[in-house]
């Protein structure tokens, strides 16, 4: 199944994940390629696929992307090839932006759509702030695209609001725990569990 997890710049969604990541099995995390310069306290392979914008653009004409967009004047996106091979192992947890969830969500796959709210503006400001790796101009930018999409929670399954980390994360666990035990999900086990009483 597909996880695709949202929200503005500094909601938290990867400290979420990254602790989902650790707690569950079968699950894995897909890789984003972006254009952006790689922060210091990021790895190439790990954290994003960095690579430059003519390389980007090609991958877009070659249609390779099942989502892609420019979020803070570089491009993002997630490859077709890392859907088809992680997505065949098992559960696999997407962490994009709110363009690229609603391309995903107007596409074909079949996917459970989490936004992560922050508790409130100031406190989105704050951790902004506090990660250190942005200028303000950048911080500016990503708090005034912040007001524009958390409009869209509505258009998401469910919704995590991130006051507490422990509690952001159990709320995300409970999604994702909750959507593998629904009858259509787990249909070929029920009939198998069926056939055993005849």
């Amino acid at each position: 199944m597909l996880f695709v997890v949202t929200g503005p710049s500094g909601c938290g969604k990867s400290s979420i994940i990254h602790h989902v990541m650790r707690d569950l099995r079968n699950i894995r995390f897909s890789i984003s390629h972006t254009t952006r310069p790689r922060r210091p306290s990021e790895q190439d392979g790990r954290d994003y696929h960095f690579i430059g914008r003519t390389e980007f653009e090609r991958m877009v004409a070659k249609k390779q992307f099942v989502e892609w967009a420019l979020v803070h004047g570089h491009c993002y996106g997630t490859s077709k090839a890392e859907i088809e091979e992680k997505g065949a192992i098992g559960d696999l947890i997407l962490d994009i932006d709110v363009q690229g969830a609603r391309q995903i969500k107007s596409g074909p796959l079949r996917a459970v759509f989490v936004f992560i709210l922050p508790p409130k503006h100031e406190e989105l400001r704050r951790r902004l702030r506090e990660r250190g790796e942005d200028k303000p101009e950048i911080i500016a930018r990503r708090l005034k695209n912040a007001r524009r999409e958390i409009r869209h929670y509505a258009d998401f399954d469910y919704v995590v609001v991130n006051n507490k980390l422990d509690q952001a994360v159990l709320e995300l666990e409970s999604v994702i725990l909750g959507s593998r035990c629904r009858t259509d999900v787990r249909k070929a086990e029920i009939l198998a569990i069926l056939k055993s009483f005849k």
